[in-house]
């Protein structure tokens, strides 16, 4: 694959984007990346970023920034393959806009869409952030369906032989919610539901290279019976997908507990594992290679040898903990942070407060040009402990 460069418009007004440890895309000649966008904007007179407006206005300033960032690339929505919503709580009851504008701004392309219902995200008053990926041309459509409401079909081909699946959430065909109640039946559905899709187009959940699931945060309790239905359902073909879970507070319609994103691919997998030998007995693999991409597991501060949580309390020595894991994970695969292109941060509420000093950990750790970036606020972590989990991704030379 070839080397990604930073995506740098020459006219970006929202703010000065060179000032931060993420690139705003990168790209190749072939396939971009895009940071997630809310509408923030810097505002001169109170010297800081602020969001305004109701949620299709934000969306609009959302698309806007993302249509100035393709263009740069030489791209446009049509190159889309695959969009990330990450949808506030507050947001929610006005999602049909983001619904209605996406569909008019696409103009009837189609790309994957995932939509995660986050508590907040990092600025205040955004209602929405959104994150693409693009290849020329739109990529592969594989598979068309009804995707109104909640209960979505249409499957993309995008880089490098990626499978991009829309939000699998225990909804039927009618819309109604399945297993009310039942956190690991609506789990199993979920993943069910994955294979259903990936049979449509010839392959199985045995392509799965990631799922990362976001769940309420009374699943915690009962969260380790999951493992017994991944065993059964993953890893088929001899390599567990990367993994992540999230506590969010509520998920997309009323009795819903659980929701997966699951990344598959045409490639054969090989496992990354830089001798952890605590995933010996895990549903999940720290990295999976398929083609010329790693895909990864969630990392948070957690000691690989005794399996507890460290930094209790301070976010920055975990960030540090946390990146130093993907870079072992990399290095296992024969690269160095150079080639991570996409981290997804999320943060619970009590480590906000220290939270900027993060992006030191990033700028000390990682290469420029920076990875891009997606940053929301959950409930919690499957670990209590826990202030931050990472999800990234990187590409092999």
């Amino acid at each position: 694959m070839s080397t990604f460069k930073a995506i740098e418009p020459t006219d970006f007004p929202w703010f000065k984007y060179s000032d931060y440890t993420f690139s705003l895309g990168l790209a190749t000649e072939a396939d971009a990346f895009i940071s997630g966008h809310t509408a923030s904007t810097f505002d001169p007179k109170a010297s800081r970023m602020v969001v305004v407006g109701g949620m299709r206005d934000q969306v609009d300033v959302s698309y806007n920034k993302i249509e100035t960032i393709l263009e740069a690339a030489g791209m446009t929505l049509l190159d889309v393959t695959r969009v990330v919503e990450n949808i506030t709580m507050d947001g929610l009851a006005n999602y049909v806009e983001c619904e209605t504008i996406r569909l008019e701004r696409f103009k009837g392309h189609k790309p994957s869409v995932t939509t995660v219902i986050v508590d907040a995200l990092l600025r205040p008053k955004a209602y929405i952030e959104i994150e693409v990926y693009a290849s020329r041309g739109g990529g592969k459509r594989l598979f068309e369906g009804d995707d109104c409401g909640w209960s979505r079909n249409t499957i993309i081909e995008g880089h490098d032989g990626s499978i991009f699946l829309p939000t699998l959430l225990p909804v039927d065909s009618n819309g109604d919610v399945v297993y009310a109640g039942d956190f690991v039946a609506q789990y199993r559905y979920c993943l069910e539901r994955g294979g259903e899709l990936l049979a449509r187009i010839g392959l199985s959940l045995d392509n799965s290279v990631t799922t990362y699931d976001y769940s309420t945060p009374e699943t915690r309790a009962v969260y380790g019976k999951t493992s017994r239905v991944r065993k059964e359902l993953l890893g088929g073909a001899g390599v567990f997908p990367g993994a992540g879970g999230i506590l969010m507070s509520t998920m997309h319609t009323p009795g819903v507990l659980v929701a997966i994103d699951l990344v598959a691919s045409r490639h054969p997998l090989i496992a990354v594992n830089p001798g952890w030998s605590r995933y010996d007995t895990l549903s999940y693999t720290p990295g999976v290679i398929a083609g010329k991409t790693l895909y990864m597991s969630g990392f948070a501060s957690l000691d690989m040898q005794t399996q507890e949580a460290t930094h209790e309390g301070d976010i920055i020595a975990q960030a540090q903990s946390t990146y130093e894991a993907i870079i072992m994970v990399l290095k296992e695969a024969g690269v160095g942070p150079e080639a991570l292109i996409n981290t997804v941060e999320y943060v619970v509420p009590s480590g906000l407060g220290d939270y900027r000093g993060v992006a030191k950990v990033r700028e000390s750790l990682l290469k420029r040009p920076w990875p891009t970036s997606t940053g929301a606020i959950c409930h919690s972590l499957l670990r209590p402990e826990f202030l931050l989990e990472v999800f990234p991704l990187a590409v092999l030379p």
